[in-house]
């Protein structure tokens, strides 16, 4: 049972879709403009992944590692639409290699955003796809220690 459960969590990740199909080509950019205002600080620490937004604690471990890398790959490369294979495949986010349960952490971390109200949501994007959307500004600090 155990083998059967690995293979087909391997097969479930060589069926995922990497990128969307033609006719489901998200937007490079949200569809909602970035307002002026106060901007959303969102503190990092590297020892656990601890991650603040304006100073309130938010999440830690691997779902604080997920948003931490799609925070800074929005404010490097401006991106906001990002494949769950995407994910899978960062060293930095320590993914286990078995069970990564990936999409349940993605469904917490959403949750938490979701409760907290801060400027920062995960919405669904399609199949494998989701978009981080910002109402604000961002502002990244990384704490080494």
């Amino acid at each position: 049972m155990t083998l059967a459960a690995h293979l087909a969590n391997a097969i479930q990740r060589l069926t995922e879709v990497a990128e969307p199909c033609p006719d489901e080509t998200p937007p490079l950019f949200s569809e909602y403009p970035l307002v002026d205002g106060f901007p959303i600080h969102i503190r990092h620490f590297q020892c656990d992944h601890s991650l603040f937004i304006n100073g309130s604690y938010l999440i830690k471990g691997v779902a604080g590692a997920i948003l931490w890398y799609l925070a800074q790959e929005y404010q490097q490369q401006g991106r906001n639409n990002f494949s769950n294979r995407e994910l899978r495949l960062q060293p930095e986010i320590g993914l286990p290699e078995l069970s990564d349960n990936l999409e349940a952490r993605l469904v917490l971390l959403k949750r938490r955003l979701d409760e907290r109200q801060c400027g920062v949501r995960i919405e669904k994007a399609g199949r494998g796809r989701f978009c981080l959307t910002l109402s604000r500004p961002l502002v990244l600090n990384n704490v080494a220690k």
